[in-house]
């Protein structure tokens, strides 16, 4: 039997996602894998694999790109220069948020994003809201037509006077997410706990970068971990509390897990990599490393690696927020701004998957199938694309890194491809790099030599969350919910 001429072959090398690993050779035409096996003919491009590990492309799906705060600070990437980093650092796919501030209509808000992203991406996108002004309008109209559009997952605050909605305002829109089938995310820090302690900190004289740490105590994450997980059984609705940093707040999780409860947990870099002893660096030099939750103590830091073993965290995203470190970003103010002025948020995009394959894969810490897992394929299956997305099987979009795992880096900002200027893992030795890259079928990426067009990225419809991460809360109690109101 003769086979087709592919359009791409990857040959001998080594292939692993979230349930297996295995040798063979993948075809891919038409931008989709139509074989995986054996023995394959070359294609029109042949790629020999040999001594790499070909791993399902990543998917990255907190970040935020060409997104203005509303403290009037702008990330400095759009979705060319974030893409294009994206793709050198093995991510094959985005999801960032289309950002609704207040008094904005959510129609524009998609419209207008939807604009910046179309003429620029290179990899393919989908998009998450976040939601500040849930009035009747947005709940009964906007949201349920940016659902059926395919946004199908929006980001709430429980603090910042300009991003947080109250309890009732969160239980208002849990309630629109279960009747449409939405997943919402949650930015869980207890306002007030925090308005309070940087109100006394800086009446003190403590103004230094090192102090945003002290003003977001632990007990500010767990307590609204706890009180967003109530929020969301008394619903009877998933929810993803996105950032996840502190010890308590990932116990709290745990024990509402254990309990039946479909809580679902993400984190990042920094808090596997930064601990707060970062934040208290020389002059303003902690200001780069500081973000909400800010990085915690060694013992968060070990509980946060226990919870991506054990699966209490399922997502591992870099929440990449790229500020600069002048008066444009990090520091409004100059050298006389205060930890409470600072821009929140670190460039994590280009370096999230190597730094884990690095320290997590190569160390023996982590499986392969692991790391698969928490940077590709839970995120497809979170945000409803799976299997087009995170794993490589037949009739999945051929997104794929092959990866060298004995190419040494010395992390410096000047080799990254974000338009931030620094980087918090400035100097840190890895090993293991993503050499090649290919989205859709297409090598982008090859040996370090970027080749593809503005705009090639696709607008990604997203679906509803798959059933293995949507297991309803067992024995619960407050079905009256569904019972009297809806």
């Amino acid at each position: 039997m003769s086979h087709p001429q592919f359009d791409l072959t990857i040959r001998n090398g080594r292939i692993s996602t979230a349930g297996d690993t295995f040798e063979a050779d993948i075809g891919v035409m038409g931008g989709q894998v139509v074989t995986i096996g054996k023995n394959l003919p070359p294609g029109r491009k042949d790629i020999d694999a040999l001594g790499k590990w070909v791993l399902p492309g990543g998917i990255d799906s907190h970040c935020h790109v060409d997104e203005q705060s509303p403290f009037g600070m702008a990330v400095v990437d759009d979705f060319e220069s974030a893409t294009i980093s994206a793709a050198f650092g093995g991510t094959t796919t985005i999801i960032p948020f289309a950002a609704q501030h207040r008094g904005m209509r959510l129609p524009e808000v998609i419209r207008d994003y939807h604009e910046k992203a179309r003429p620029r991406a290179v990899i393919d996108y989908a998009m998450h809201l976040i939601v500040t002004d849930p009035d009747e309008q947005t709940l009964n109209t906007h949201l349920p037509q940016a659902i059926r559009d395919g946004i199908t997952s929006f980001k709430i605050y429980m603090t910042y006077d300009a991003l947080k909605v109250s309890d009732e305002q969160i239980l208002d829109i849990l309630l629109l997410a279960s009747e449409q089938g939405a997943l919402v995310m949650i930015h869980a820090e207890n306002h007030d706990m925090i308005r309070w302690l940087t109100r006394k900190l800086i009446a003190n004289g403590h103004t230094s970068p090192k102090f945003h740490g002290v003003a977001h105590d632990p007990l500010a994450e767990s307590e609204a971990t706890h009180r967003a997980i109530a929020l969301a059984r008394l619903i009877d609705v998933p929810i993803l509390i996105v950032h996840v940093a502190g010890k308590e707040a990932l116990q709290v999780i745990h024990s509402a897990q254990t309990l039946g409860a479909n809580i679902l947990a993400e984190s990042c870099p920094q808090y596997l990599f930064l601990t707060e002893t970062d934040l208290d660096r020389a002059d303003l030099e902690g200001a780069k490393y500081c973000c909400s939750p800010p990085p915690r103590d060694p013992a968060s830091q070990q509980a946060v690696w226990q919870s991506m073993l054990d699966g209490t965290v399922q997502i591992y995203s870099s929440d990449h927020a790229p500020y600069r470190f002048d008066t444009t970003g990090k520091l409004p103010k100059g050298d006389q701004t205060r930890f409470d002025e600072l821009a929140n948020g670190l460039p994590g995009l280009e370096l999230r998957m190597p730094l884990l394959f690095s320290e997590g894969v190569l160390t023996g810490r982590m499986s392969i199938e692991r790391f698969v897992a928490l940077t590709a394929t839970n995120h497809a299956q979170t945000y409803g694309l799976y299997p087009r997305k995170g794993t490589i099987a037949v009739g999945s979009d051929a997104d794929i890194a092959i990866w060298d795992p004995a190419q040494k880096t010395t992390i410096r900002a000047s080799d990254l491809h974000d338009r931030t200027g620094y980087t918090p893992y400035e100097g840190m030795n890895i090993t293991g790099w993503p050499t090649t890259v290919i989205s859709r079928g297409e090598v982008i990426i090859d040996r370090g030599t970027f080749s593809a067009s503005l705009g090639r990225g696709q607008f990604l419809s997203c679906g509803t969350p798959q059933p293995v991460l949507r297991q309803r809360l067992t024995g619960n109690k407050n079905s009256l919910i569904k019972r009297y109101f809806t």
